[in-house]
């Protein structure tokens, strides 16, 4: 089963491929996306990482949780699942 983490903090300089590279030193990534800013393009300083198996996305956990990335510690944990969206009747 697949493995979500929400990682925040991250410099706005980091890229998905930068995110990827990171966290491929624990397993296998099957995504990786730094969220930006529809309009500007500008990184929103968050993003997800997707592990194939629970036992590497949690030694991911454990490795970079308050781990310096360019100067800023970041934070990483398991990410709450999607709520759904509704459409809202006019």
């Amino acid at each position: 089963m697949a493995k979500r983490l929400f990682v925040g903090s991250l410099p706005w300089s980091v890229t998905s491929e930068e995110l990827r590279s990171l966290f491929e030193s624990c397993g296998t990534v099957s995504d990786a996306v730094v969220l930006t800013d529809r309009q500007t393009g500008r990184s929103k300083g968050f993003g997800f990482v997707e592990f194939v198996n629970d036992a590497e996305g949690m030694a991911a956990v454990e490795k970079f949780n308050g781990y310096d990335l360019s100067g800023r510690k970041i934070v990483v944990n398991e990410a709450a699942p999607k709520a759904p969206r509704t459409l809202f009747a006019s």
